[in-house]
């Protein structure tokens, strides 16, 4: 273990934690009957090891799609060589279980490979597409064509072009929800990116650049520039959803710091392929406001979720969200040489070594509560966490390096 006096803006550090987080999975997250375990105790055992969510099936085909390819610098060809079998393994899953030829459709949920729940979400979608660029990007499959289908059943299913946004959700019976939300369209967002990079073809970074806009200027308009979760079908506040249920785990009411953060990280890889200085100073208003909102000064870390007064509603403190955050921080220190967002970085960093990162058994923990105590013993769990946010933060923070 290193102590908390760790210089965490290094290279070498990074790569090393990379590396202790995938040796949390690595024995046990492959099912010889397909695709991945996907439900763990803190100590790695294994809980429901029949149940598997599309979210977690495609996250963690990225975690292995990813590491193969940018932590391939370490030396290690044959690790290299191993995390591109792992994808290769998840996909495989993805295209024979989750995947339903006859509908075209990705089941949402699977019990013991049969399918559980056929809802479509473009959330769901969106790591679909993910998972796509990835393999594409690590060379673990020409899935060219596969790229291809997503973006069309994307269109087909979700795109509303009058609002320039993605709609969220399709019965199994085929009929679009009320609900519209900004989480789908940010997560399509980092997808159609990852898309961009795999294939260089222009309109996923189109569309990438459309979807960053509305959502982090014409919708943050309209609730005093910070990115609100819910909307009418019309795309217009829906201050009432889930007003009761600040700790819902797709949908929370208030303003969720985390996704401000994650937004400001998306526009800043959004500079890096297109520049623009506007992205810049959006990505720094929308992170420096959520932190001076989230942060608890007496307990650490960054709290989930705060209402329209900023006053806090959820103080509970997720993995991802200081993740997602710690990404951030880099990535305006890597932009802007400014030394606050260092500082910031090492801040988040500290809290996170101290609280959050298992030394005994590896990965993170998952939530805690605002005093920092552990909320549960599910380290991992289908739809919830498998460590993405984690891992990939890190990977994000290597890239600007």
């Amino acid at each position: 273990m290193q102590s908390q006096t760790t210089e965490f803006y290094q290279a070498g550090f990074i790569r090393q934690h990379c590396r202790d987080i995938l040796g949390f999975y690595d024995p046990r997250v492959l099912d010889p009957a397909g695709g991945y375990f996907q439900n763990y105790y803190d100590d790695g055992s294994l809980f429901a090891p029949g149940f598997r969510q599309l979210v977690s099936s495609t996250r963690l085909i990225v975690n292995y799609a990813r590491a193969s390819r940018e932590l391939a610098g370490d030396g290690e060809p044959l690790l290299a060589e191993k995390y591109r079998a792992y994808a290769k393994h998840g996909l495989q899953y993805l295209e024979t279980y989750h995947f339903q030829r006859d509908s075209q459709a990705y089941a949402w949920t699977l019990q013991d490979h049969q399918v559980q729940s056929n809802t479509q979400q473009a959330y769901g979608y969106a790591f679909v597409l993910l998972a796509y660029a990835h393999v594409q990007l690590a060379g673990v499959a020409d899935v060219s064509s596969q790229l291809q289908q997503t973006w069309d059943l994307l269109e087909q299913r979700f795109w509303q072009s009058e609002y320039g946004l993605y709609a969220d959700e399709l019965s199994s019976d085929g009929v679009l929800s009320s609900y519209r939300g900004q989480n789908a369209n940010m997560h399509l967002c980092e997808a159609m990116l990852a898309a961009y990079q795999a294939t260089r073809q222009s309109r996923y970074l189109q569309r990438a650049q459309l979807l960053a806009d509305n959502i982090t200027n014409r919708q943050a308009a309209l609730s005093d520039g910070q990115v609100w979760e819910h909307y009418t079908p019309q795309f217009q506040l829906d201050l009432e959803y889930n007003k009761n249920d600040p700790k819902n785990l797709y949908r929370p009411w208030g303003f969720q710091p985390g996704h401000q953060t994650e937004w400001a990280k998306l526009l800043l890889q959004l500079h890096r392929l297109a520049p623009d200085p506007a992205l810049v100073s959006r990505a720094a208003e929308l992170f420096d406001r959520a932190f001076a909102l989230a942060w608890d000064h007496e307990q650490g870390g960054l709290v989930y979720g705060y209402d329209l007064n900023g006053q806090w509603c959820d103080d509970d403190k997720y993995f991802w969200v200081q993740a997602e955050s710690m990404a951030a921080a880099a990535l305006l220190y890597q932009t802007t040489a400014q030394p606050k967002y260092l500082e910031q970085y090492n801040q988040l960093w500290a809290y996170c070594w101290a609280n959050f990162v298992d030394h005994q058994h590896g990965a993170w923990y998952r939530v805690l509560s605002r005093q920092n105590q552990k909320l549960s013993n599910e380290k991992s769990s289908a739809g919830a966490k498998c460590d993405y946010h984690t891992l990939c933060a890190c990977l994000d923070v290597l890239a600007g390096f």
